[in-house]
């Protein structure tokens, strides 16, 4: 006879980030750039709960998953994203595969889940949003386990997963600052001093990753001052003064000239925050959002009034977040008195 299943929920939190540096590799023949960049955490937040309840049936291993919900508190997309393409759910299913694989068939049959999502950080805005629900995933699912009397995943194997999931995965996985290598998902702690006080800045229209890497294969073919910036010395020492100048004077995106070539209203956006003041502005992996980097929380949440709501303003939303932050974690686990 099978026990009762008990309400339960299990909420982990993991964060964006943003990239210091991205040094970008030429082309090679199959296409693929090596990549070299330093990650910042950020402290803003993507929040996953995975709930139990009596009314779900259990199940076997291969469909762990009932459904998911997520929550915006930034703009949603227009499209549906709460299905099994979503990252948070295949990071669900993954760890539960995994650990079928590791140990063999002998474990209890677990109840299903419902997945809930709170985002905060941007939808598809190069702050790894997405990678940050998948690594929060994974850690609660661990938990999951461990709970319902499976023996929980170790590191290796976690991040084993978060590799297989996408290359910022295993970053939000382990959040503060970390030098990436390979796709990026290769890393190493990094040392560093200070806070950064930063505002973000979105566009309502995206870019294409794919596009904005052919588009830098483009403008390198046509301009050869445009080389490979891959080595991370300079940032790696203004991290180690913990002075924000120094950082702001170090940050660097190889994608930046392809971002702002293929987005007017990004080159817009830009070269207003450039009249404010403030330490330095990047964009954040392939864009859309820019990252402006700021003398203190009042600076930045100046630039985000400014810029997100006055009536000319060129960014369709935006928010302050302080960095570093911390890897993914779990906050809660318990039952549901609900």
């Amino acid at each position: 006879m099978q026990a009762p299943i008990v309400p339960m929920t299990f909420t982990a939190r993991a964060y964006g980030k943003v990239n210091l540096h991205l040094g970008v590799g030429n082309a090679r023949d199959d296409g693929y750039h090596e990549l070299v960049t330093v990650f910042q955490s950020i402290n803003r937040p993507e929040t996953v709960t995975l709930h139990v309840s009596p009314t779900f049936e259990q199940t076997d291993p291969a469909n762990v998953v009932e459904s998911m919900e997520t929550t915006f508190h930034v703009n949603a997309p227009e499209e549906d994203i709460d299905g099994p393409g979503n990252l948070a759910w295949r990071a669900v299913q993954a760890v539960v595969d995994k650990h079928q694989a590791m140990f063999g068939e002998h474990q209890p049959t677990l109840p299903k889940v419902r997945i809930s999502v709170d985002k905060t950080v941007f939808v598809a805005g190069g702050m790894a949003g997405g990678s940050a629900d998948a690594a929060a995933a994974l850690v609660a699912t661990n938990e999951f386990l461990d709970v319902h009397g499976v023996r929980a995943l170790e590191d290796n194997p976690l991040y084993e997963i978060a590799a297989d999931l996408g290359a910022d995965v295993p970053f939000c996985l382990m959040g503060g600052t970390a030098l990436g290598t390979g796709r990026g998902d290769s890393l190493a702690p990094m040392m560093g001093r200070g806070q950064y006080w930063w505002a973000f800045l979105a566009q309502s229209e995206g870019l294409s990753t794919g596009t904005v890497f052919e588009r830098l294969d483009d403008l390198r073919h046509d301009d050869v001052t445009l080389v490979p910036r891959l080595n991370t010395e300079e940032i790696g020492q203004a991290l180690i003064s913990g002075e924000p100048a120094e950082v702001a004077a170090a940050l660097h995106n190889d994608l930046q000239p392809a971002a702002l070539a293929m987005h007017a209203n990004l080159r817009r956006t830009f070269n207003q925050v450039g009249t404010l003041g403030v330490l330095a502005a990047v964009v954040s992996g392939s864009g859309p959002t820019l990252a402006v980097l700021c003398e203190s929380e009042e600076q930045a949440q100046a630039v985000v009034d400014t810029l997100v709501r006055a009536d000319d303003a060129s960014a369709s939303e935006g928010f302050v977040a302080q960095s570093p932050a911390g890897g993914a974690h779990v906050v809660q686990c318990g039952r549901d008195l609900e």
